[in-house]
């Protein structure tokens, strides 16, 4: 039996992995604060911004252990929080609180890659398609329907009350997809994520995603016991036959 028999369901991050968040953030930076620091390199504001909302969700180690300033927060309260952080790095405290907080809802308004839409439909027609990501439920709705991605479930760590990459997230998800864990395709463009579900029983696929930081990125290929790698979700689809 070949995995495209086994496969019932895939499971997705999302953040990165069929978001671009970088260009996105980069984008709404730019927007907001060049009229007052033009010389701002955008792209790196964004960078620490996202790697301060990681540690803020899942710690300093990315373990998944929210730190005690962040408890209780969602990723979207987390986001708030540090870009006052970000922004006196960057020098560019003159932003007020409503501007700020129009900034920070860039990341309910982030692009899709342009691979992530038409291959996320032709997979959908083969497989139960969900989310699997530490986005809140209100920030996959906003991009999902911008997109648009239909999925046919949302499953968020923010509804878990648990984050990846603690085990929990994979067990509860294939509880809730009633299907044993080999039978979900774990689907993202992170390592740490993808071994973290394997040691659960999932299948795993690593998409490429070479500029999700930008020029540089901290993964930029698949770790060897990864069962599919693709340059995208339609070469995926390619992959499994969908």
């Amino acid at each position: 039996m070949t995995i495209q028999d086994e496969i019932k369901a895939l499971a997705f991050d999302v953040g990165g992995t069929v978001l671009d968040w970088h260009s996105g953030i980069s984008a709404a930076a730019r927007a907001a604060c060049e009229a007052a620091a033009p010389d701002t390199d955008w792209p790196a504001l964004a960078n620490r911004w996202r790697l301060l909302q990681l540690q803020g969700m899942l710690g300093e180690s990315m373990n998944g252990k929210t730190p005690d300033r962040f408890r209780g927060m969602n990723i979207d309260g987390v986001s708030r929080a540090v870009l006052d952080q970000v922004l006196e790095e960057f020098g560019l405290t003159q932003l007020d609180p409503a501007a700020r907080d129009e900034l920070s809802a860039a990341w309910h308004r982030l692009p899709a890659w342009p691979d992530s839409a038409p291959g996320h439909a032709r997979l959908r027609r083969k497989f139960l398609m969900s989310t699997l990501t530490i986005l809140s439920v209100s920030l996959i709705v906003d991009v999902s329907r911008l997109a648009p991605f239909l999925w046919d479930c949302v499953i968020s760590c923010e509804m878990l009350g648990i984050y990846k990459t603690n085990p929990l997230v994979y067990r509860r998800g294939a509880e809730l997809l009633n299907l044993a864990p080999e039978q979900i395709l774990m689907v993202a463009a992170h390592n740490h994520d993808l071994q973290a579900a394997a040691r659960e029983g999932y299948r795993t696929a690593f998409i490429n995603r070479p500029a999700e930081w930008g020029v540089e990125t901290p993964e930029p290929a698949a770790a060897a016991d990864i069962d599919l790698v693709a340059d995208g979700l339609e070469d995926l689809a390619d992959q499994l036959g969908a």
